[in-house]
């Protein structure tokens, strides 16, 4: 099982990324997909998820209304699309797996109880 998250950068206050989780070694439509960042000097903190039922999407309050997380299955990716981005959304960006294959799930994990996790990318929002 892999995920490589990729599509960090600089960007300024008020800007938009566009974070990308690509899976391979298991069945992408099955798991429920999150995404977890840290910032320097900080704990990890759950951002978002979605799951492999229905795609129900959660988000921490901090970036309700300005993180969606879509996936595309087809394309074994999972996305954090990221507008009106602040100083504070600073972080290293991780995303991360949870389930059995075969099964769907019509809820994720609102935390850090993900089961398999891919590196980071760094995202930098300062003008």
């Amino acid at each position: 099982v892999q995920l490589q998250a990729s599509g960090g950068g600089l960007v300024q206050p008020g800007g938009s990324l566009r974070l990308s989780c690509a899976a391979s070694g298991f069945t992408f439509k099955y798991p429920a997909i999150g995404w977890i960042r840290q910032a320097p000097g900080k704990e990890r903190e759950w951002v978002s998820c979605i799951s492999s039922a229905h795609d129900n999407t959660y988000y921490a309050d901090s970036v309700k209304g300005r993180f969606t997380i879509p996936r595309d299955n087809a394309k074994n990716t999972a996305y954090l699309q990221m507008n009106g981005l602040k100083p504070e959304d600073t972080a290293v960006y991780y995303c991360a797996a949870n389930g059995v294959p075969g099964r769907y799930y019509y809820d994720c994990p609102i935390g850090l109880e993900y089961d398999y996790w891919g590196q980071g990318t760094q995202v930098t929002v300062s003008s």
